[in-house]
């Protein structure tokens, strides 16, 4: 489970995208990833939420219209997540209207922007968000801790040490516990996309971390193989 969700060094922040034009939601997803973020776009309320729960975002631009935000904020790992309300068209609603959103815990309400506006909204509450955060990162899973601003992985209060590239894959697991990541995702993940390298590498990587984190490697409790699929952090 995660104790601190935020932005940090080395990871992109990502933004989750559910508009209502499908045409504008690519146009604002292509301009984010150009502009250096990860992004993905769905189509519905439910993908939405099945996507932010999944993977949380670093950021959620989201239609005005939907009712997804109380349930996004009912969520305690989304719970902090901003929220940004986009009114596509030209019509907005009275200013009593829009109070009642920030309420229900939208950061903020844009009307009819161009796709340049948005992705400078987005950089900018991103920054500030990175800006603001003065606490340590950490995650925890049962009996396992990360601290990412020390650098330091614990199982039962004892450090372990891990290569870079453990480290980072077991923060990948910890970030979305639950999650089966495929090998090549995990790849991709870790070493870059585009990056030449066999997925047998990333199983001698999991059986290393397993012969470090796990109490019987051999009977795993953290890091479980799903058959056919790839791997996940169990829950």
């Amino acid at each position: 489970m995660q104790t601190d969700q935020s932005p940090s060094t080395g990871v992109r922040d990502s933004v989750l995208i559910f508009l209502k034009s499908e045409s504008f939601a690519q146009s604002v997803k292509q301009a984010l990833e150009m502009s250096g973020y990860r992004s993905t776009a769905v189509t519905s309320e439910r993908a939405a939420l099945t996507e932010a729960n999944a993977n949380v975002p670093s950021l959620i631009l989201l239609d005005r219209r939907s009712d997804s935000v109380a349930h996004f904020r009912r969520s305690g790992l989304l719970s902090t997540v901003p929220i940004v309300a986009v009114q596509e068209g030209h019509l907005f609603g009275p200013d009593e209207e829009c109070l009642q959103e920030y309420d229900q815990g939208v950061d903020l309400v844009v009307c009819a922007p161009s796709v340049r506006e948005l992705v400078a909204r987005v950089r900018a509450i991103l920054r500030r968000r990175a800006a603001d955060i003065t606490s340590h990162i950490q995650y925890s899973a049962g009996n396992l801790r990360m601290d990412l601003d020390r650098h330091e992985v614990l199982v039962n209060g004892r450090a372990v040490e891990l290569t870079p590239k453990e480290f980072e894959i077991l923060r990948q697991f910890l970030e979305s516990p639950g999650r089966v990541f495929s090998r090549q995702e995990m790849l991709n993940r870790v070493w870059g996309e585009g990056y030449a390298l066999e997925e047998h590498a990333l199983d001698v990587h999991i059986h290393s971390l397993r012969q470090k984190i796990e109490q019987n490697p051999a009977r795993p409790t953290f890091l479980l193989t799903v058959r056919g699929v790839g791997y996940k952090l169990r829950v």
